[in-house]
């Protein structure tokens, strides 16, 4: 799938983030363009969850802006929502749904046109192989096969946008290259990146974002 080759970029100017009362990150910037990655770095703590949720939509920032081009996001939420995938650490696979059930909910959720959805939900599965698990529920699979569900996703309901916080956990060496991949065919295709990773993970041309730069340093006590 190709998107719009006239796609804006993705920006957040002076974001701040407070959790649990502690300022995580202050002053923070960025920009990814259709076909750029983003890596988030810096130790456990420096705030890379909260960044990405920040950009998902799911937490609003104590200070700044997130914009899509020229609108900003604040402004139209539903929009965002729609052109963007989250992948956090829990892997949102319904337990009671076999592995295809899960993978046609998305897609119907982007696509209400069934046959399609179905078609894709199918694609994704034999991508990242699933599909000789498409009848096991899910709370039957592992750790490994919940995340590749999960990412799955990516795919069955494709989006410009992906946000992605850990996704090689629990990974194998051969799904993270299928993953490589993946990315690869989204970037080509004019789609974003914006991951943290603890794990090497090809990404040819992605830029950096060292989150420990924009942390605010706690003054000593009298």
């Amino acid at each position: 799938m190709s998107f719009d080759p006239g796609l804006p970029s993705f920006s957040g100017t002076g974001l701040g983030c407070i959790r649990g009362g502690r300022v995580v990150f202050a002053g923070l910037g960025f920009s990814v363009a259709p076909g750029e990655a983003l890596v988030l770095l810096g130790p456990n703590g420096s705030g890379k969850s909260s960044l990405l949720r920040v950009m998902a939509g799911l937490l609003k920032p104590a200070a700044g802006s997130l914009a899509w081009g020229d609108s900003t996001i604040a402004d139209e939420p539903e929009a965002h929502a729609a052109r963007t995938h989250y992948v956090g650490h829990h892997d949102a696979v319904k337990p009671v749904l076999s592995v295809a059930e899960n993978l046609r909910f998305w897609a119907r959720l982007h696509d209400p046109h069934a046959a399609r959805a179905a078609g894709a939900a199918d694609r994704a599965l034999d991508r990242f192989g699933l599909a000789h698990l498409r009848d096991i529920p899910g709370k039957m699979l592992s750790a490994g096969q919940k995340r590749r569900t999960n990412l799955a996703r990516l795919l069955a309901a494709p989006s410009p946008l992906w946000l992605l916080d850990e996704p090689t956990t629990a990974l194998d060496r051969r799904s993270i290259a299928e993953l490589e991949a993946v990315f690869a065919e989204h970037r080509a295709a004019g789609g974003m990146v914006v991951l943290s990773t603890h794990m090497d993970v090809a990404l040819p041309g992605a830029r950096e974002l060292h989150l420990d730069a924009f942390a605010i340093e706690e003054e000593d006590g009298p």
